[in-house]
């Protein structure tokens, strides 16, 4: 069994076409959705209204995976972080020192979900099916940053090609596409300011959702007796952090630390 742990973003887009134009050995895609409320709704547009109609004119598998709880009721990230009786949270937030907190959200919104899938499919420790991921060559320091499980072989086609985002992009024009933004949660903590700012300006009811988040989990933990936490690094609230106008400099896009391979790709 081949799969490509698909994100919606550029490199796993490139992958796509690749597959199509046969030039890899990958017939299935596996997109896991954290949640309609959680995922970027550009991400999700563009898989659903591009990128699975390109597949499947190409005779590809695009399969939308959900976390799905042992009841058999699914479950978003937003509802996770929302729900009262958590105590523990799965994103990445920020310290009041600016540091990154703990992150469940990838191994059990993205890893655990594709695994499942891959373990109900056949995938098993003695024939582990072949994930590639889209880490291209410019960010090769992002392989191998998480330990296989034991149903699964890491590969990673975009560097067996030698091929870097610059490049990915141009295979996506190439093949008629649009391409894709940068995939991620919309209130993914490490944002940069610059793609805060234009939540702000440009998607003010995404930031609005954002702000009310990060006041969510800061009420919980006050209940609990614990300090603040935020999105960015500031240390200080995110509607006090970027506020409406801000002169702040642009900022090079980097990868955080969302780098396992499973998100923003």
């Amino acid at each position: 069994m081949k799969v490509i742990s698909y994100g919606g973003g550029v490199q796993s887009t490139a992958l796509l076409v690749l597959a199509a134009r046969k030039e890899i050995d990958f017939r299935t895609f596996l997109f896991a959705n954290v949640g309609d409320d959680s995922e970027h709704p550009a991400t999700l547009a563009y898989v659903r209204e591009i990128a699975i109609p390109y597949a499947a004119r190409a005779g590809i598998e695009v399969h939308e995976l959900k976390r799905r709880r042992r009841d058999g009721t699914t479950e978003t990230l937003m509802q996770r972080l929302n729900r009262p009786d958590t105590r523990s949270i799965p994103i990445p937030v920020r310290m009041a020192n600016g540091a990154p907190g703990r992150r469940n959200c990838t191994a059990d919104f993205k890893i655990k979900v594709v695994g499942r899938w891959l373990r109900e499919h056949g995938a098993t420790a003695d024939h582990p099916a072949a994930v590639g991921i889209g880490i291209s060559l410019d960010e090769i320091h992002r392989a191998n940053r998480r330990r296989s499980e034991s149903h699964e072989l890491i590969e990673y086609p975009l560097l067996d090609l030698g091929l870097r985002r610059d490049d990915c992009e141009r295979i996506i024009a190439e093949a008629g596409l649009l391409v894709p933004p940068k995939s991620s949660c919309f209130f993914r903590p490490f944002r940069t300011v610059n793609a805060w700012r234009h939540q702000r300006r440009h998607e003010p009811e995404l930031f609005a959702q954002s702000v009310r988040l990060e006041e969510t989990i800061n009420r919980r933990r006050a209940a609990l007796g614990r300090d603040d936490v935020y999105l960015t690094r500031y240390g200080i609230p995110l509607a006090q952090a970027i506020p409406d106008g801000s002169p702040w400099e642009d900022e090079a896009e980097g990868d955080g630390a969302c780098d396992s391979g499973w998100c923003m790709t």
